[in-house]
């Protein structure tokens, strides 16, 4: 018995030339797209010739030139009853000889196929095979670049508002967005062509294409910002240690220097305000304060009230709350509008915090019961008065 293993080349520069310009334009692998017109050769065979078991398809990857071949088994004589799926499995040894002379029962035979022969239905799943594919491809190479985007930022263009009535689409390029109702700062005001920053809070993928969900209220879009706007925080020199946001309002940012040479409050405002009020341009007006992260939480939580004077903080670690005292004159602002500001220090520490006023502490006997000595006055009197942190 006598097998060949023959593996022919053949046709195509039209190919080619679009496989190069799928390959650049889609970011598709040529791999990939070479591997979709094998399938969809394979599916046009089976569709056909009610098989494809003993179909073969070559194509060198270099000049996209291909061949689809048919291995037949030698027989006497076909079968006079033979399943429509059998027939294309086998070859007369008549039919063999004119190809070529040697050829004995039982040898395999190689036989060409013309993809010309294909009908229109097998050539019309061909079609969609490889469409198929390259959708899928399409898919997989978006989901991959924006995967790599997630918990960071990107830039949008508004298409259209109000979508389903409640979100904003949004253009990022490859693909398209809802920044939902839920995700948007109130107050703040899009037109179409306008240009946004987004936080991409998740990535998934799905039978439809990737579902890239964004925000505008996330904490960590502040983070982004100023990784984008300070060097130092991009490079790990300072970090961001903790953000509690109230967004379209207010955020308080904890910040560390690993390098004692950098303060990195300083670092974060920049000269002028310069590299704060980037950050606040671009949240439209969102007040910033930047205050130094310390591990000792008595003074983190008195660093976190700023811009209001504390006289003491008594924290404990283990249940996490704290009792706070500040002077009389200092209350209203160490609360905050509407208890913004204690709000927002309990959200960037994690302690419960209960403010007191220096008279409340006296007539409940804080001062007694801790042994602490104060005196009225060891506070500046100055209520705006600040001590280093930065609010912008």
């Amino acid at each position: 018995m006598r097998k060949t293993s023959k593996e022919p080349v053949e046709s195509g520069n039209e190919l080619k030339e679009a496989i190069e310009l799928l390959e650049k334009e889609k970011n598709i692998s040529k791999d990939s797209l070479l591997e979709a017109i094998q399938n969809s050769l394979l599916s046009a065979c089976k569709n056909n010739y009610g098989t494809s078991d003993n179909v073969e398809v070559y194509i060198d990857r270099d000049s996209c030139r291909y061949r689809v071949i048919q291995k037949k088994i030698v027989v006497e004589e076909l079968p006079s009853k033979v399943r429509a799926d059998e027939k294309p499995l086998y070859i007369s040894l008549a039919d063999a000889k004119m190809i070529d002379p040697h050829y004995e029962v039982d040898d395999v035979v190689p036989v060409e196929i013309k993809s010309r022969e294909f009908g229109r239905i097998a050539t019309g799943i061909a079609k969609n095979v490889i469409l198929q594919k390259i959708r899928e491809e399409e898919r997989k190479v978006i989901y991959n670049d924006y995967f790599e985007k997630e918990h960071n930022l990107v830039t949008g263009i508004v298409q259209r508002l109000n979508v389903n009535g409640n979100g904003i689409s949004i253009s990022l390029g490859k693909c398209d967005t809802v920044l939902p109702e839920s995700e948007q700062v109130k107050g703040e005001v899009f037109h179409p062509t306008d240009y946004i920053k987004l936080y991409v809070v998740e990535v998934k993928d799905t039978p439809k294409g990737p579902r890239i969900a964004v925000s505008r209220t996330h904490p960590d879009l502040v983070r982004c910002l100023f990784e984008q706007e300070v060097s130092e925080v991009k490079d790990g020199t300072v970090e961001i240690k903790a953000i509690a946001r109230e967004a379209g309002s207010r955020t308080k940012m904890a910040v560390y220097s690993n390098d004692e040479n950098v303060d990195p409050v300083g670092a974060c405002v920049g000269v002028n305000y310069a590299r704060v009020s980037a950050v606040v341009d671009e949240l439209h007006g969102e007040k910033i304060d930047i205050i130094k992260w310390d591990n000792d939480p008595a003074l983190l939580i008195e660093n976190a009230l700023s811009p209001a004077k504390v006289i003491l903080v008594l924290a404990d670690e283990e249940d996490k709350e704290a009792i706070v005292i500040v002077p009389d004159y200092q209350l209203s602002l160490a609360i905050g509008k509407e208890g913004q500001n204690v709000r927002l220090a309990a959200k960037l520490t994690g302690y419960k915090i209960d403010i007191k006023s220096e008279t409340q502490a006296r007539e409940e006997g804080l001062f007694e019961e801790y042994g602490i000595d104060y005196q009225a006055g060891d506070v500046g009197n100055n209520a705006e008065e600040q001590s280093g942190e930065e609010e912008a």
